[in-house]
């Protein structure tokens, strides 16, 4: 069950990261609803964080959560904010991946 609090704790990593993305966008009180998007994913992470921690090693949680936020955010930036996909991007967006899932089936 943690490793799915932990997996939830990573996609709202992405979350608060793509809200500043959209926040950097806008201006006035659309801009200010996307920081507090931010406030709140970030919340939330937190504490899922903080939850999944409890059984499963320091070490491997906080890397598979910040793994699962470099992935989304750098997928949300390719596939939502225009960001350029080139060979090398993917070929260490893929190496990355390969690594959480690594650490996933060495951790105890």
């Amino acid at each position: 069950m943690n490793w799915i609090i932990l997996i939830l704790a990573g996609l709202c990593e992405v979350g608060f990261a793509s809200c500043l993305g959209k926040a950097k966008e806008t201006t006035g009180n659309e801009m200010y609803a996307w920081y507090g998007g931010f406030i709140v994913f970030l919340v939330v992470s937190m504490l899922l964080l903080i939850k999944a921690t409890q059984t499963l090693p320091i070490g491997t949680a906080y890397a598979i959560w910040t793994g699962i936020g470099a992935v989304g955010t750098v997928l949300m930036g390719i596939f939502f904010f225009k960001e350029p996909m080139s060979f090398w991007r993917i070929f260490f967006l893929i190496t990355l991946i390969s690594s959480i899932v690594g650490l996933k089936f060495v951790a105890n």
